[in-house]
């Protein structure tokens, strides 16, 4: 009778799971779409920002030192980073750019601003692979 009611058991398990909701990482082609939309509108927003004098004070931009996202890795975040003396995340590292050769004010870590920039510095190293700590 146990064996039975583990049967019975089981069999249930297996149709629950197979009516059980969509995954999160299933998408429909319509979820792609607006996914990429949305990425590729947060890039070019992204390359408005890391060109415009107007995110620090002094006319300097962040393509001066780095056209295209350049010398940035952000493949390799997080990592230790000696102008701040820690291991700190890109948006840190954004932020102390932002500071010091831009002269401009910090940038909170939800500032569209803050995601757009991320979003192009990481969209410029598209299929380098991770490779979090390296310098």
């Amino acid at each position: 009778m146990k064996f039975a009611h583990t049967l019975l058991a089981a069999a249930g398990m297996a149709a629950a799971f197979a009516a059980a909701p969509a995954r999160a990482d299933n998408f429909t082609e319509q979820d792609l779409e607006i996914w990429q939309s949305e990425f590729q509108s947060a890039v070019a927003r992204g390359r408005e920002v890391f060109t415009d004098p107007k995110l620090g004070s002094n006319g300097v931009t962040c393509n001066q030192c780095h056209p295209n996202g350049a010398n940035i890795h952000p493949e390799t975040y997080p990592k230790f980073q000696k102008q701040l003396g820690k291991v700190i995340v890109m948006a840190e590292m954004i932020n102390w750019c932002i500071l010091n050769p831009l002269k401009g004010d910090r940038l909170d870590l939800n500032d569209p601003r803050m995601v757009a920039i991320q979003a192009y510095i990481t969209y410029e190293r598209r299929g380098i692979p991770l490779e979090a700590g390296k310098h």
